[in-house]
């Protein structure tokens, strides 16, 4: 005896399913582009924003960092900040702010990606910077809208 195929089955058969997907794909030939902007930027450094649009209540970036660019000793007072090496290496310096309105360095994190140390957790509040040891890529994740030129 024959099974009969539910009614809906041949329907199924006939519509394909399109889904539209616009992504960014994160891979070797966008850091070479980036790294290329970088180079050529008078700062030594390049962002490339990931948010959807600009109404996005978060901050996704890649920041693409050569030797001797210069980020100056900020902090964010609202959100910690995610910061993961894609590649290259770098430090992440951590500061204690002294009484008289000067810095002095606390410790020092070495990222590598070639050699699994790929990120950190920096804390709300904590006063930072980063320092490229050879032409990086880095991913910087936050909470709330992003503000441009707000460093604190």
């Amino acid at each position: 005896m024959k099974q009969d195929r539910p009614r809906w089955r041949h329907l199924m058969e006939r519509i394909r399913i399109t889904t539209v997907v616009n992504f960014t794909k994160i891979d070797k030939d966008l850091l070479n582009e980036l790294l290329q902007k970088a180079s050529q930027s008078e700062r030594k450094r390049y962002a490339y924003d990931l948010r959807n649009s600009e109404e996005d209540n978060s901050q996704r970036m890649l920041n693409a960092l050569m030797p001797g660019t210069e980020v100056p000793i900020h902090r964010h007072e609202d959100t910690s900040e995610t910061t993961v090496c894609i590649y290259g290496r770098l430090d992440v310096i951590f500061f204690d702010l002294l009484s008289g309105g000067t810095f002095e360095e606390s410790s020092r994190v070495s990222l590598d990606s070639a050699n699994g140390s790929y990120g950190l957790q920096i804390p709300k509040g904590a006063w930072h910077t980063v320092e490229a040891k050879e032409p990086s890529v880095i991913f910087e994740g936050k909470d709330g809208r992003y503000v441009p030129n707000q460093l604190k």
